[in-house]
């Protein structure tokens, strides 16, 4: 799959220098010229298309333009968000590592015959690099990074790598080495770092949607038809992203009577689970199913819906985390188990250890819900002091922050 011009994606394999080791400035009247490489979920994929947003801007904002290449894969989600944004598009070959606690399964026959492919995507990836040209190549994780990465060493040009979780994920350990700056969303990531790269990393934060910091309460009523809500009690908004979580949209399910005696809520359940909890809510006091929102999914009124919600009860995504500490907003994560490298549970308890959030860890039940939401709402200034702890973990500056370090890197 590709959506480049074909000459672009053949020329030569040999890349294109100014001279052995030197990269050349781009003209400050020419296009800036970036490779995005990245994806195969959310988190890597819309830091990334932030980041692009932002730099188009800034660069507009002195006259200049900007040319962008992503390299991704066709099954992931980058695909359809580079088409859904005009973004020009090419695939490369890629492997991934099926991880596994005994070393000795790893060496499936499924890992080897991916690994076999890395190579090839290697190639592929250093043709698209010499043919566009590129002033940086921004990778931001998942397997497809590993290759384009690899080839912006091959080529001499600057890579800026840009990490959303507490830890590296693996992509970018096995690219660090080759990067000119590495960008990462906290503090606590410094110290990980190896030593031999700490020279290398900024502090950027994790971009969020610029739309995501400018909701308003009352549209979320207005577009949802809240106006059975309580506006006296708070509003707790429950996801478990797009495609909804079973565990969580259980243990929520199970306590639906006991949380809304204490509070409104807004339930974001993933388009199969919308029956089994309508079923749940039937059952409801009509007192308390007034309060009760079940959705799907939450579209565009995303940021309206945060505006509203005085407690968030969520997966522990770096995107999730990125937006809510951005808002201030107090949560109670539940992270995916089965998250590579275990990272959801690394972010949850990151930020309870500042007393910005509670993560509830492994499985869980409606009484560990019930001890941890209900002190929150129950005591609104214990509310409060979460809010500022997690505010104070937040960037909202982050996509303006990962641009300084992307031209700084071009123009070393």
């Amino acid at each position: 799959m590709s959506r480049t011009p074909a000459a672009a994606m053949i020329t030569g394999a040999a890349c294109h220098s100014s001279a052995p080791g030197e990269h050349r400035s781009p003209s400050p009247s020419a296009p800036f010229r970036l490779i995005v490489t990245g994806g195969g979920t959310g988190g890597h994929t819309y830091p990334a298309l932030t980041a692009i947003r932002t730099l188009q801007a800034r660069l507009a904002a002195s006259g200049r333009t900007l040319d962008v290449l992503w390299i991704g894969t066709a099954e992931g989600l980058e695909a359809r968000v580079t088409g859904a944004e005009g973004i020009p598009f090419t695939t490369v070959a890629t492997g991934k590592i099926r991880r596994h606690a005994n070393p000795l399964k790893m060496v499936s026959p499924a890992n080897v015959r991916d690994m076999a492919r890395v190579p090839i995507g290697v190639a592929q990836a250093r043709r698209a690099v010499s043919g566009f040209r590129p002033d940086v190549v921004l990778a931001t994780g998942g397997y497809v990074a590993v290759p384009t990465g690899l080839a912006a060493r091959m080529c001499r040009v600057p890579l800026v790598l840009h990490e959303q979780t507490v830890r590296l994920g693996l992509a970018n350990r096995k690219l660090a080495g080759s990067a000119a700056r590495i960008a990462v969303s906290s503090e606590s990531t410094l110290p990980l770092l190896p030593e031999s790269v700490r020279a290398a990393a900024v502090v950027t934060g994790n971009p969020v949607r610029p739309e995501v910091l400018t909701g308003h309460p009352d549209k979320a009523v207005t577009a949802l038809g809240l106006h059975s809500f309580d506006r006296r009690l708070p509003t707790v908004y429950v996801t478990g992203g797009a495609q909804g979580s079973q565990q969580i949209n259980d243990v929520v399910g199970g306590e639906l009577p006991w949380l809304l005696e204490r509070a409104n809520v807004v339930h974001q359940c993933g388009p199969a689970h919308v029956e089994a909890l309508s079923a749940r809510a039937a059952g409801l006091p009509a007192s308390l199913a007034a309060r009760y929102h079940l959705t799907p999914f939450v579209g565009p009124e995303l940021p309206d819906v945060l505006a509203l919600a005085d407690l968030v009860v969520s997966r522990s995504g770096a995107g999730t985390l990125a937006e809510l500490t951005a808002l201030g907003k107090p949560a109670v994560f539940v992270p995916l188990a089965t998250a590579a490298g275990n990272e959801q549970a690394h972010n949850a308890r990151h930020l309870e250890e500042s007393g910005a959030a509670v993560a509830l860890l492994g499985e869980v039940s409606g009484g560990q819900l019930r001890e941890a939401v209900g002190p929150l709402l129950d005591d609104p200034e214990r509310r409060a002091t979460m809010a500022a702890a997690a505010g104070a973990h937040g960037r909202p500056d982050a996509a303006e922050r990962l641009v300084d370090v992307i031209l700084s890197a071009a123009s070393r």
